[in-house]
């Protein structure tokens, strides 16, 4: 058939290349393999951050003790939100039993110098988070930057096969032209190939990060008005949810 009479030229054409051919081609083949482990990885990463996340924001909202929702952000690691409650309730009080007591006693809410030091620990974890996140995705954009220049080294090195080809047999026919030709053309197909999923997955995956660092900064917003408002009001947005 003609499609394996195709795979079975390309493997013969692969395996006859020269050395230098050999090793663009291995190298693309190890980032592509590398790459295409990132996305896997990567995709059931943003997967259990936005199922924790529900969970998190689902036990925010129905409990009425800092504590409760402490718990939950403890176990709940790979949810952003749930780290940074946890961050902004350490601030303020290591223990959240004590926390508790706190909020009760509150009057008018936090001061505004504890109001800032957990607006600081909040932009800490945030930080961290979206790091996190980002994390493995510059080799994305490493593949997808440079892959197609180290399968064009491999297109001008056949091109380069090829005329010397041409200049030791004294003739431009096609079966002296043909093999460096092919050779170049798979260098090009393979660089591609490795270069075309890694700046589909990295643009993807950023889209992802930066959506969680929009909903990291609302969900600071809000922490930080709670914790402003009085003892009578924080219970009762505790119970309501934001």
């Amino acid at each position: 058939m003609p499609s394996d009479t195709l795979s079975s030229g390309i493997f013969a054409l692969v395996w006859n290349s020269g050395p230098i051919a050999k090793a663009v081609l291995l190298v693309l083949m190890v980032f592509s393999i590398v790459s295409w482990a990132l996305i896997v990885e990567k995709a059931w990463q943003f997967r259990r951050v936005r199922r924790q996340t529900f969970e998190f924001l689902r036990v925010f909202r129905e409990a009425r003790r800092p504590s409760v929702v402490h718990s939950a952000a403890r176990k709940l690691r790979q949810s952003p939100l749930a780290q940074l409650y946890f961050a902004a309730y350490q601030e303020v009080s290591g223990i959240p039993e004590v926390l508790d007591k706190v909020l009760d006693d509150l009057d008018e809410g936090l001061g505004a110098d504890r109001l800032e030091a957990v607006s600081r620990a909040l932009r800490r974890a945030a930080a961290l988070e979206v790091a996190r996140l980002e994390h493995y995705l510059p080799f994305l954009a490493t593949t997808a930057s440079a892959t197609p220049f180290i399968g064009l080294f491999g297109t001008v090195w056949g091109v380069m096969a090829a005329f010397h080809g041409i200049g030791a047999q004294g003739s431009a026919s096609l079966a002296v032209v043909a093999p460096g030709i092919s050779e170049a053309l798979v260098a090009t197909a393979a660089g591609l190939g490795a270069a075309i999923p890694a700046v589909i997955g990295y643009n993807y995956f950023v889209n992802r990060v930066k959506h969680w660092a929009v909903e990291m900064e609302g969900f600071t917003m809000d922490l930080l008005n709670l914790l402003s408002r009085p003892a009578a009001k924080v219970g009762r947005v505790a119970k309501d949810g934001i």
